[in-house]
């Protein structure tokens, strides 16, 4: 079974045992987190549940594993001529967690 959550302005696609990195969640390590998912469906596409924006009564729980920063990005300005040149760095917060249930 995999059903598709909303977390971060971004949509993932989740079965169960599955470890994800999303963006920054409040909570500590091994606290439990809820997804209202938009899809839930069989592996072999047979019993499909599509919500109306999400599924009533299903529920996607997962386990915070770790709070984390991403790979540095590195951003730099620069203007010709004009002896304009600007360059810094952004780590994006990251939680990963592992998908325990999804339950519809």
């Amino acid at each position: 079974m995999f059903a598709i959550i909303k977390t971060g302005g971004k949509q993932y696609q989740v079965t169960e045992g599955m470890v994800i990195a999303i963006e920054k969640l409040v909570g500590e390590g091994n606290s439990i987190v809820e997804f209202e998912p938009f899809l839930i469906a069989e592996e072999d596409g047979s019993k499909v549940s599509v919500g109306t924006p999400t599924v009533a009564g299903a529920k996607v729980v997962g386990t915070i594993l770790e709070q984390t920063r991403d790979r540095k990005i590195r951003v730099e300005k620069y203007k010709a001529k004009v002896r304009y040149h600007k360059v810094y760095g952004h780590r994006q917060h990251k939680t990963k967690v592992r998908i325990d249930t999804i339950s519809a």
